[in-house]
């Protein structure tokens, strides 16, 4: 179905309109957003995504209406597991927890554009060249058999972006607010602000080579590609909130990322092969294969992933890593007064640091062989209890 012009302008200034939105009245001004805040506007945003795909199905039809549902469930779930990866980018560089919403919404900005530039080349090959779905399929495949090895989703390492950044943009130890230029011994350098805005941008890159091929293998219509794309980027900052403590419990994500890529890669695979005119696969004919229908393909991703979320959720193993992980991310969190200077956000950190070593202190003991570096672990945690005392015996003094 050919989308005519007047909704594409339309569709176009309502994005942009509400990225607008999101920074003149929530990162403008650095704060770190409440949980409430955060539940409330990732809402907002979700049920916005839903409302305008039930007008796609209103007026372009169930196929249109199927393939946006489709396209829109996968993409934001390879939002969330993009979220990890912005955890350990900002973790890196050390950014204040009330600049990082100004870093997650330009990442989404580049995001949005590096895509929609995928897509547009993506929608021009596919066009031109039916074997392109070939490429597509072998590299969801490749991507999901990397999500499937051990140290395919290893959070506690740097990527390859973020050591490019730091070796080759050299910038000021320290955080100048949210400048990205400051003055350092009379001379104009970059911050750390910047770094980690490369960092971020360099990996919206890198995520668009996996996400704009898994949602051509669910539909060509490059309107619903578009669409599809821009409003699960949308609101991703405040889930990030949202969800940050939820992060470290989906341990069984990139396996339920793996199989819908996988997925999605036999599906554009099959598609290739039916639409075939490569002179060295069946004589340059087509291939009589069965195709998977988008319904089929919208009910296997939802399927996959409410049994990757329900089993990360409910597992032991997930419950003792998220206490682990947490415990050390939030001790960190508190000691680094970079990181958090507003004594009320200090103490709701150090509050979940306590309920989580409460957690630990109660795991089996095969679970708390998931403690990395033991003795420094522990280290960490009394710093941050010690830390704490002299923190409010300060503030009672002061007082």
């Amino acid at each position: 179905m050919e989308v005519p012009s007047i909704v594409w302008i339309l569709t176009i200034a309502g994005i942009v309109g509400l990225l607008a939105f999101d920074f003149f009245f929530h990162v403008r001004k650095a704060h770190t957003p409440s949980l409430k805040e955060s539940a409330i506007w990732s809402s907002i945003y979700v049920g916005i995504a839903l409302l305008f795909g039930l007008g796609v199905l209103m007026f372009g039809g169930p196929t249109m209406g199927t393939e946006y549902f489709a396209g829109y469930v996968t993409e934001k779930a390879l939002s969330v597991d993009n979220l990890f990866v912005f955890l350990i980018i900002m973790a890196s560089f050390r950014v204040p927890r009330a600049d990082q919403q100004k870093v997650l919404l330009f990442g989404i900005v580049f995001s949005l554009i590096a895509r929609t530039g995928f897509i547009l080349l993506g929608a021009a090959l596919i066009n031109s060249f039916a074997w392109v779905f070939y490429i597509f399929g072998l590299i969801l495949l490749v991507t999901a058999g990397n999500l499937l090895r051990p140290e395919g989703h290893d959070q506690h390492s740097e990527g390859l972006v973020v050591r490019l950044a730091k070796k080759y943009l050299p910038a000021s130890a320290h955080y100048d607010g949210d400048k990205l230029f400051t003055r350092e011994n009379g001379k104009r350098v970059l911050t750390p602000m910047l770094l980690v805005m490369v960092a971020i941008g360099g990996t919206d890159i890198l995520f668009a080579l996996d996400s704009i091929p898994a949602i051509f293998g669910l539909t060509q219509n490059v309107y619903i590609v578009f669409t599809a794309t821009a409003f699960s980027l949308m609101g991703l900052r405040q889930l990030y909130f949202l969800i940050d403590g939820l992060l470290d419990r989906l341990i069984f994500l990139a396996y339920g990322l793996a199989a819908i890529l996988g997925f999605i890669g036999v599906k554009l695979i099959l598609h290739a092969l039916h639409e075939n005119n490569l002179a060295f696969i069946n004589d340059g004919q087509h291939v009589s294969v069965i195709e998977v229908s988008t319904e089929i393909s919208l009910t296997v991703i939802l399927g996959v992933l409410l049994v990757t979320i329900f089993a990360s959720i409910f597992s032991p193993k997930g419950k003792a890593k998220n206490a682990v992980s947490g415990a050390k991310r939030h001790a960190t969190e508190y000691l680094d007064l970079n990181y958090e200077t507003d004594m009320a956000e200090r103490d709701k950190i150090f509050a979940r640091m306590v309920r989580e070593e409460e957690q630990i202190r109660k795991l089996p003991e095969k679970y708390k062989r998931l403690i990395r570096n033991e003795t420094e672990f522990l280290a960490l945690i009394r710093s941050a209890h010690a830390e704490h005392d002299k923190a409010h015996v300060r503030a009672d003094a002061e007082g």
